[in-house]
């Protein structure tokens, strides 16, 4: 706006009339011009000048504060990720002493089956006991709800009695303690090598059912009928029999 203005008094300066007989003759008002024009040229100069100098100020000054602002976030970044690291650190330790904890009842259990084994009370008295007393520990595992546990110990059961009249229980309680865990899949794996393994014990209708359940929570709602379906063929006179049925009616209600 400086510049335009000196620019408008110039032009009026030049309109002025200038004659032989006035204060300056043709040469000196062009030279008078001309001074003028390179003043109002090095004013012109200064204030863009000074302009450029203020419009940077301005640019450092949101520069600044953009700075503060990624510092402000840069920190607020930094105090989310020392919680998360926190959360990680936590969620490992329990981990650690799940697992730790896994092991040592394990080993308790391993203990307890060699102590049983190294007694030698009468003929069948001593290894029906130290059985039984397994697999309750094992399904007391499970009612207590430490499922995580309860699979391991019922394994380690199947795996030590693999022949004994609890096994099929075994494997059927822990094929249900997958299926509360969500290991649905894993529970039909389960529930089909009781089938597979013991077809007539009174645990195998159940299994059947427990593989429908597994079946329904994944959402094969088709496979679910024909598993049902297939323990009234089946197991026709067992109680899982009269509550498949049921449950096959409610399906087709629905």
């Amino acid at each position: 706006m400086r510049r335009a203005a000196c620019a408008a008094f110039l032009a009026a300066c030049v309109a002025l009339p200038v004659n032989a007989q006035g204060i300056f003759d043709d040469n000196v008002a062009r030279t008078r011009v001309e001074e003028l024009r390179k003043q109002l040229d090095a004013t012109a100069r200064t204030l863009e000048e000074r302009l450029a100098k203020v419009e940077d100020r301005r640019a450092l000054i949101d520069l600044a504060s953009q700075i503060e602002a990624l510092k402000g976030e840069i920190a607020r970044l930094r105090g989310q990720l020392e919680v998360i690291q926190n959360q990680v650190e936590t969620a490992d330790k329990r981990g650690k002493d799940l697992y730790v904890d896994v092991d040592t009842r394990l080993r308790k259990l391993e203990q307890a089956k060699e102590a049983a084994a190294a007694e030698k009370p009468a003929a069948e008295a001593g290894p029906a006991s130290a059985e039984v007393k397994a697999y309750e520990a094992a399904l007391n595992l499970f009612k207590a709800g430490n499922y995580p546990l309860a699979v391991s110990a019922f394994q380690l059961f199947i795996y030590t009695y693999p022949s004994g009249k609890l096994a099929p229980n075994a494997q059927y309680w822990m094929g249900n303690t997958q299926a509360a865990q969500g290991q649905h899949k894993q529970a039909i794996a389960t529930h089909q090598k009781l089938l597979a393994t013991w077809p007539e014990d009174a645990k195998a209708p159940d299994a059947m059912a427990g593989i429908a359940s597994a079946q329904e929570a994944l959402g094969d709602r088709r496979g679910a009928q024909k598993t049902l379906e297939g323990l009234l063929v089946q197991y026709p006179q067992s109680p899982a029999a009269v509550s498949a049925k049921q449950r096959l009616q409610q399906g087709t209600k629905k």
